[in-house]
């Protein structure tokens, strides 16, 4: 099969030498173009698998798109948009679209970009990307993990079995169809534990004094990220979801056995050091409000639901980062009123 790997940061690269080491051949592309840079004919892969993996490196989208039989997009979530946006008109009818992961509701705006160009295709929204990876060197990706399984939904929903095989083909893990694209952006329990970080150790990133996250896991910050996941579950649970628990999500991701967070965070603390954010501009933070902890608050609105605790959240972390968080472009064009019939068909053609 042909793919087209859309993002070069660590998660491009490395689901891109998966998929080759698989048998199927990968064109790579960068938004920034500076993301292949250094890159030539292949990768030099370590880590879980070793060895090169040839990759066409592409100087356009289109180059890359060229022949494409499936397309995984895998950039931050603040690149997701723009990137979307640029690739719409170019992606052929039809070719299924994976979005690695998906952040906020990007399958709907996506489909939404499609359907005003009288075109559709399955798009799939992963909970999570399928592996770790990081960027040694320019051509040279480390995978150092990959996903036990791997949630996944799509738009129209009912092509959540079908692109969760196609995933399945692609990287060689299993994948988990779920009944929609909310259960996707509910999935996220890293917005709940760094959110609950962020609030506990603001003077630390602030004053960029080096800290340990797993140390700072404290029972009182273990408390408040319950807290702040027992609403998001509640979400959930009225949404029609049965989404994992932070505890257990926490302890499938380090293969570690279940057990209240607290152990866990200890746990998690001896077996390898995890930095914190050093500055308030640390984007990642900002991002899991944007697209975690505000998006469930305009879910739970639609559904006449209180989340009080995530609304402090997400108000305090304002006050402290001095700039509101919640401008979430991924909800572009969306009315969340026809949010279900959406999620099951898609928009109009």
């Amino acid at each position: 099969m042909r793919l087209a790997v859309l993002g070069a940061g660590s998660v491009g690269p490395g689901a891109a030498a998966l998929a080759v080491s698989r048998g199927h051949s990968v064109a790579l592309w960068s938004p920034r173009g500076g993301g292949t840079h250094g890159i030539g004919a292949s990768l030099r892969v370590e880590g879980i698998i070793a060895g090169t993996a040839r990759v066409d490196v592409a100087v356009d989208v289109s180059r890359a798109l060229w022949q494409a039989e499936a397309v995984l997009v895998s950039v931050p979530p603040h690149a997701l948009g723009p990137v979307l946006r640029r690739v719409a008109p170019m992606l052929h009818d039809g070719v299924p679209v994976l979005l690695a992961p998906s952040h906020s509701l990007a399958a709907l705006l996506l489909d939404r970009l499609l359907a005003s160009l009288g075109r559709g295709a399955p798009i799939g929204a992963m909970a999570t990307p399928p592996l770790q990876a990081v960027r040694e060197a320019g051509d040279l990706v480390r995978i150092t993990a990959l996903r036990e399984g791997v949630e996944i939904a799509a738009v129209p929903a009912a092509a959540a079995s079908g692109l969760a095989r196609l995933a399945a083909d692609l990287f060689g893990i299993p994948f988990r169809p779920l009944p929609d694209a909310v259960g996707a952006a509910l999935a996220n329990h890293d917005a709940v534990l760094q959110a609950a970080l962020a609030i506990a150790n603001a003077t630390r990133i602030e004053g960029a004094e080096p800290w340990d996250i797993h140390e700072r896991l404290t029972p009182a910050v273990c408390r408040l990220a319950e807290r702040l996941d027992a609403e998001r579950l509640h979400l959930a649970h009225a949404l029609g979801h049965a989404i994992t628990p932070l505890p257990t999500a926490l302890a499938r991701a380090h293969g570690l056995e279940e057990a209240p967070l607290s152990r866990l965070a200890a746990a998690l603390a001896a077996k390898a050091p995890a930095p914190g954010p050093l500055g308030l501009d640390a984007t990642h933070l900002a991002e899991s409000v944007t697209y975690g902890l505000a998006l469930w608050l305009r879910l739970a609105e639609a559904r006449g639901l209180a989340m009080p605790l995530t609304a402090a959240a997400v108000s305090v972390l304002e006050a402290l980062w001095g700039s509101a968080l919640s401008g979430d472009d991924l909800l572009e064009g969306l009315d969340l009123a026809q949010l279900p019939t959406l999620m099951r068909d898609g928009h109009p053609r």
